[in-house]
């Protein structure tokens, strides 16, 4: 029975030292939100009155938060409490990693019992122009799920992002995503008809006469135009320079030139006659519109819904633009 007992006890020990192995490094949650609190207010009694705790319990969440990192994360001078250069460090990053939590957590507490969430990453303008626009009809559809949509111009990694699928350009960044290709890009020329007393140019060597509005980024869209038109003997080099197509579409209404942006932006404007085409010649598919999102994403239900849904209206737009 004793050699049982002590195999028993060994085997304890053991197995405590191997879960403890196991466990993650986290602090505790508590710890972390009066760390938090405390690092954004660099006061302990302003964190404990916004925490509904006493100014003692926060002290000594931090106090033990430090011997556990074995980090100083305040340095305490008199009564105030100033973040060192490590707590700094430290507090920006849990800051992120709670307020993702937060945002995970209320996402589901708010989820229908019948749908879901989606965390799309988008090109701002093309979200306000083309998919806005079109969302009432998949809300009218799936009334369950909800499209949170935030504005990413560059490629990212998903790995280092909340996001289930980005709408953006084709772009080698996104290599080992999966995409579904919605349709190119088409850049046209667009400007104010006072600019032009509502007539298109007779000659589209015309174009010379007037102030060029070019996007910053996109050097070579004007000589592109200018080469697929003929045109090579004019100079694109002039003009005035913006960083995105919606400053543009505005020095354009306001008669400041002629811009070069992609069609699906001024549907609407060249529709109701706010703007004009000057000359019928366009620059197809220089970039194309897709619908990017990492594999293991494939099982979402919310996600194939909308990969449904945007390359149901994708096909409608291509078919409207001819």
């Amino acid at each position: 029975m004793t050699n049982i007992s002590a195999t028993c006890t060994m085997m304890e020990g053991y197995l405590q030292r191997a879960y403890a192995a196991m466990r993650r490094k986290i602090p505790s949650s508590g710890a972390l939100v009066a760390f938090e609190a405390a690092g954004r207010h660099e006061s302990f009694s302003r964190a404990a009155e916004e925490l509904n705790l006493t100014e003692g319990a926060v002290s000594r969440q931090i106090g033990r938060l430090e011997s556990y990192l074995g980090v100083l994360l305040f340095s305490r001078v008199k009564n105030k409490v100033h973040l060192t250069e490590d707590g700094q460090l430290y507090w920006e990053q849990v800051r992120s990693d709670l307020e993702r939590i937060e945002a995970h957590t209320l996402n589901l507490i708010g989820r229908p019992s019948e749908g879901g969430v989606i965390e799309l990453a988008a090109i701002p303008t093309f979200t306000n122009r083309w998919l806005i626009p079109r969302l009432p009809d998949f809300c009218a559809r799936h009334p369950g799920i909800t499209i949170n949509i935030s504005e990413r111009p560059d490629p990212f990694l998903f790995a280092d992002s909340p996001f289930d699928a980005a709408l953006h350009f084709d772009h080698p960044a996104w290599a080992g995503m999966l995409r579904d290709t919605l349709f190119g890009e088409e850049l046209v020329p667009i400007c104010s008809p006072k600019l032009t007393g509502g007539r298109t140019f007779a000659s589209l060597s015309d174009i010379s006469n007037f102030v060029l509005l070019h996007k910053r980024g996109r050097w070579d869209g004007w000589r592109n135009l200018f080469l697929h038109a003929g045109l090579d003997h004019l100079s694109p080099a002039g003009g005035i320079r913006y960083d995105l197509f919606t400053m543009i579409i505005e020095a354009a209404r306001a008669g400041l030139g002629i811009g070069l942006v992609p069609r699906l932006y001024v549907a609407q404007e060249i529709q109701r006659g706010e703007l004009l085409i000057p000359f019928e010649v366009r620059l197809p598919e220089e970039k194309t519109y897709c619908l990017i999102y990492p594999e293991r994403k494939i099982g979402s239900w919310p996600l194939n819904v909308f990969v449904s849904w945007i390359g149901e209206v994708s096909r409608n737009y291509v078919l409207s633009r001819h």
